[in-house]
């Protein structure tokens, strides 16, 4: 039951009975009229711009539309009343009835309240992380991750039909870097005293366990061979290690991936048709799309792939790119860019409507570009959606936490999450925009505080479940399963702080929409937080009020009534905290 799309239908009908038209006789456009809750709750319960966007094409003054709107939203016996406030908007308040039937709908739905059921299912893949595969995940992987992995959440909530993925970048050279890196710690491992760890190789002890296994494995043989025939070996292990690696430090933050596709694939050329990356440059040729020219220097740094000679480019900026992009470089070998574009297209073939792309602050540039591909390739089918995840400062007491020993010179995620915790790790990153900074204080997300807004939803869902466990206790005769308080009388709820928090569930099925809508998960933690801050709140109207308190052993049926409104509650919020990926403790000690 999304009441705010209820109400709007509600006002457009009411506009429709009116039989309003321009000067030419056609009827008004409606999309834009809205319903929502007004920004001082004293003016209502709901508030209309349907005057104020409609006036203009009617050639009408909005108060005089609003005006004979009134009257006809005066007859709906689910408003109470009606007030025009300023030039045009109108107020409206509802009848109790409308809170109880919401409160029904949450106690029905259960968990699903919000949620969405698109027939047919948009797919909709979600690529994030996307890390090198060259060692352990960092801090700086974190947000990305998360957000990430909350998005698709709420998406697969909203309706959507939802893959995560994780791009592997196994092609390029840092692979064998990667293979160089741990072929020393093979020689370790066999004894030898390897001295210092040369610079442009990776230092951390992380690749000593590789060493190691390749030591159990091959003995004394790989030492003995070439470069080019130890190097392959190599390069199969420390790859397959490291993506261990890395799923284990996902899982640790609660992030697991459907799909792990791998960069070498694009250029595999094992089949009969050549790579996808051939497939790809083909279908571009046939489209007019590519062609032999030379590109200007770009601006600032000068990217690896850019040279002063002709190469084969793609017409990016035909389609909002700043500049067209090599695809191919001179000596015919392929871009960077050209693995990007088939891997776009192989979303495109799997059947994605949408595709997402969770990057990090320093890949700002790609926004343009890969919007291009995505018109390119798909004609316009397949909307492209870029979001940038800007950078993590940690802290402990007002100073910058310090490198770690074990990666070499960066903080791992396995660290942070298992000094605080997978919960404050994930609320924490979306308690705040993705693309404004985010600073992580180690000690304020771990303190049992209202400061702390992790532990301040938790206790929230864990107070709700405290209620419900001291019922049982105090009332062993009442009975409180779900469905007992579904058949709750819910009439019996009439002060205005449990009308409040009726009201603030109201909102959810919105917030899911807008938050899936603008691809903004952090709107679905800010939205527990204000649920959980309203609950604590007529808890404590509670301590000073005795007859507001949630149990009444002198009256069962206002205390099931009351149940049935803590039961939602706890159903909203586990539900909220389900989407962000953290969990919804029954107790917190």
């Amino acid at each position: 039951m999304n009441i705010f799309a209820d109400f709007t239908q509600r006002v457009k009908n009411a506009l429709q009975e009116l039989e309003l038209h321009d000067e030419n006789g056609v009827s008004p456009d409606l999309t834009r009229v809205v319903v929502e809750a007004p920004r001082d709750p004293d003016h209502g319960d709901f508030a209309t711009n349907a005057a104020m966007v409609l006036a203009k094409p009617l050639k009408m003054k909005p108060r005089d539309l609003a005006e004979k709107l009134v009257q006809k939203l005066n007859q709906d016996p689910d408003i109470t009343e009606t007030t025009i406030a300023g030039p045009g908007f109108i107020n409206l308040r509802v009848a109790t009835a409308v809170w109880q039937r919401v409160l029904g709908s949450v106690l029905g739905l259960g968990e699903s309240f919000g949620a969405t059921a698109l027939q047919p299912s948009p797919k909709v893949n979600v690529e994030y992380v996307s890390a090198n595969p060259t060692g352990p995940m960092h801090v700086g992987h974190i947000r990305g991750a998360v957000v990430g992995d909350a998005l698709a959440n709420l998406l697969a909530f909203a309706g959507n039909d939802v893959v995560k993925e994780y791009y592997i970048n196994d092609a390029g050279s840092q692979i064998e870097t990667l293979a160089r890196s741990a072929y020393l710690r093979y020689r370790e491992a066999l004894g030898e005293d390897i001295g210092e760890i040369p610079s442009g190789l990776y230092p951390g002890d992380y690749l000593k366990p590789v060493g190691s296994l390749l030591k159990d494995q091959f003995g004394e043989k790989l030492r003995e061979m070439p470069d080019a025939e130890w190097l392959p070996i190599v390069k199969e292990a420390a790859m397959a290690a490291m993506l261990d690696l890395i799923r284990a430090d996902l899982a640790a933050l609660g992030v697991k991936h459907e799909i792990f596709f791998s960069e070498k694939t694009l250029h595999d050329r094992s089949g009969a048709n050549g790579s996808k990356i051939d497939h790809m440059l083909d279908g571009l040729r046939e489209k007019g799309l590519i062609y032999q020219g030379t590109l200007p220097p770009p601006k600032g740094q000068v990217p690896e792939d850019w040279e002063d000679r002709e190469q084969t480019l793609f017409r990016a900026s035909d389609f909002g790119d700043d500049t067209d992009r090599a695809l191919k470089k001179s000596d015919g070998s392929y871009t960077y860019f050209a693995a990007d574009v088939a891997y776009f297209q192989d979303k495109f073939e799997r059947g994605f409507k949408e595709t997402i792309y969770i990057l990090g602050a320093d890949h700002s540039g790609y926004a343009k570009r890969l919007q291009a591909v995505g018109k390119a390739v798909s004609g316009g089918e397949t909307d492209v959606i870029v979001r940038f995840c800007q950078l993590v400062k940690l802290m402990r007491d007002g100073e910058p936490v310090k490198m770690s020993k074990r990666s070499g010179d960066f903080v791992t995620l396995r660290e942070v999450v298992d000094e605080v915790g997978s919960d404050p790790v994930r609320f924490m990153m979306l308690f705040r925009k993705n693309d404004a900074p985010l600073d992580f204080d180690f000690n304020k997300v771990t303190e049992q505080s209202k400061d702390n807004p992790v532990f301040y939803v938790q206790y929230g869902h864990a107070r709700c479940c405290s209620v419900l466990r001291q019922a049982s206790e105090e009332l062993p005769d009442l009975e409180t399963t779900d469905s007992d308080l579904a058949d709750a009388d819910l009439t019996l709820l009439v002060d205005s702080g449990e009308l409040e928090l009726i009201a603030k569930m109201a909102e959810w099925p919105k917030v899911v929409n807008a938050a899936a809508e603008t691809h903004e998960p952090h709107r679905i933690a800010f939205y527990l937080h204000d649920l959980a801050s309203s609950l604590h709140g007529h808890w404590n109207r509670g301590k000073e009020m005795p007859h507001l308190r949630f149990i009444d052993a002198g009256n069962p049926k206002l205390t099931l009534a009351r149940l049935a409104l803590v039961r939602a509650i706890s159903l909203v919020l586990s539900s909220g905290l389900s989407i962000l990926g953290v969990n919804a403790p029954e107790e917190m000690r």
